[in-house]
């Protein structure tokens, strides 16, 4: 049952080397201590991606918590997990919005990538997990995962950044700090300092500097205060955030559907990870956890929210306190519900100065960007390949140049969806026409002599692009 705990020892502190598993909870007291906890670990990420895409951040962290409990169910319990809001998502939102593309429109668009990716974790449910691994290879993710990142580099310079530089460079400076100098939670939690840190010094420019001369959230340049509190001032304390439709239009929903794939991949992260912590067999509930994650975003996008997925936040929340109960993310779910019918906290944030959103986006996106990379390494994927090489560097070119293909005059391939397609069908029909035993020189960057045995068998193992 996904509800349901029993008492683990007496309920008070695990003692040394225990942990409290999935189906236990310490006394209801401790538990909601917990639940505090993951409620603080999701809190910054799942407002702050909201913000930057441009969608309310008060029904962003209310459709959190119902999807957290969503989860929980589908899942049976077995996968202690937050949902709180993806980062996937933003770079074919800024596309989106980049081609004129309403906020209608950006829903639609990935209701359509939650419904897909639904449908996807049924199908792991039904066939196993190995199916992810022959279609989406690490070299794949990987590559998808890090053009999806580093395709936010011109919203950044071009958007954020010019609204106020030297607040955004101060905001810089304060989450790479706090991210290398605090340690365990603090840490954790460095978007969320950077984020007030450069609230903060906004408003003490406004009060001391006076008006700043800039480009606004549209490019327009006027005299304007950095900080516009007139929304919270107007904001009721108690309500329903603002939910409007869906709208569906094909080149939106083309963008949307690449971060499908860093999803998968995601998901299946992060089942592992707890997998690991716990000492569980996870894998006959992976696909209904991506299936999870899908109807959820789905649920969440129909009323106008972000879109949703697993936290490694929580997860690291869960690392540092051993203590895996379901229990607590009920608690910290009920707790994101009731701050989500809070319209005045949404109205706050939303006022975060555009300034501080460009010293934020800088890590945000470039961390996004260099997961690729991780998932790289800790595969081994072996780019002396050419098979791994040349598909993933035309995917990122054209992915990070925001290159467009006009398939005809309403359906265009661009920047993230066109390098997702060429590193997707470039991998599988190179390595369907491969016929010789791989090169392991990287001969197409340095060619020379290649060091293959005639007659020896191939490499590359059967799930494809990892080198042994």
């Amino acid at each position: 049952m996904a509800i349901g705990w029993k008492l683990h020892g007496d309920g008070r502190t695990p003692a040394p080397g225990e942990v409290v598993g999935p189906d236990e909870r310490l006394s209801w007291g401790r538990t909601a201590g917990i639940g505090a906890q993951h409620v603080v670990a999701m809190f910054g990420a799942t407002f702050v991606f909201p913000v930057v895409m441009g969608l309310d951040p008060n029904l962003a962290i209310l459709m959190s918590g119902i999807a957290t409990i969503i989860f929980l169910l589908v899942s049976a319990g077995k996968v202690p997990s937050y949902l709180g809001s993806s980062a996937s998502f933003v770079g074919a939102v800024a596309s989106i919005r980049a081609a004129g593309g309403g906020t209608a429109q950006v829903t639609g668009a990935i209701l359509v990538a939650g419904a897909v990716l639904a449908v996807v974790g049924v199908v792991i449910h039904v066939l196993g997990a190995r199916v992810i691994h022959r279609i989406f290879p690490p070299v794949v993710t990987g590559a998808v995962v890090m053009l999806i990142g580093f395709n936010l580099a011109p919203v950044v310079a071009d958007v954020y950044w010019p609204q106020d530089q030297w607040v955004a460079l101060a905001t810089l400076a304060v989450v790479v700090l706090c991210a290398v100098v605090l340690r365990g939670f603090w840490s954790r939690i460095a978007v969320l300092i950077g984020l007030v840190f450069g609230f903060l010094l906004s408003w003490i420019l406004d009060r001391t500097a006076g008006r700043i001369t800039a480009p606004d959230g549209t490019g327009t340049v006027t005299s304007h205060f950095r900080v516009n509190l007139s929304g919270v001032k107007g904001a009721d304390w108690f309500g329903l955030p603002h939910l409007h439709a869906p709208d569906f239009k094909t080149s939106a929903i083309l963008v949307a559907l690449p971060p499908v794939i860093a999803l998968i991949a995601e998901n299946t992260g992060h089942v592992k990870a707890v997998a690991a912590m716990t000492g569980a067999d996870l894998d006959p509930y992976l696909g209904r956890a991506i299936a999870a994650d899908g109807a959820t975003t789905v649920l969440a996008t129909a009323v106008g929210g972000a879109p949703t997925t697993t936290y490694a936040e929580n997860i690291g929340v869960m690392a540092a306190t051993r203590i895996y109960s379901t229990a607590a993310y009920y608690v910290a779910a009920i707790v994101a519900i009731l701050v989500g019918l809070c319209p005045k906290f949404g109205a706050l944030v939303a006022a975060t100065p555009g300034g501080v959103l460009g010293g934020i986006t800088v890590v945000l996106y470039g961390m996004i960007g260099l997961l690729g990379a991780k998932i790289w390494i800790e595969n081994r994927v072996d780019f002396g390949d050419p098979v791994n090489l040349v598909p993933v560097a035309a995917g990122l070119i054209l992915a990070i140049g925001d290159v467009t293909l006009k398939i005809t005059g309403d359906f265009p391939l661009q920047g993230i969806a066109l390098g997702t397609v060429a590193v997707l069908l470039g991998y599988h029909v190179l390595n369907a026409v491969q016929r010789t035993p791989r090169d392991t020189g990287a001969g197409v960057i340095a060619p020379g002599e290649r060091d293959v045995v005639p007659d020896a068998p191939e490499r590359r193992p059967d799930l494809g692009g990892d080198a042994r």
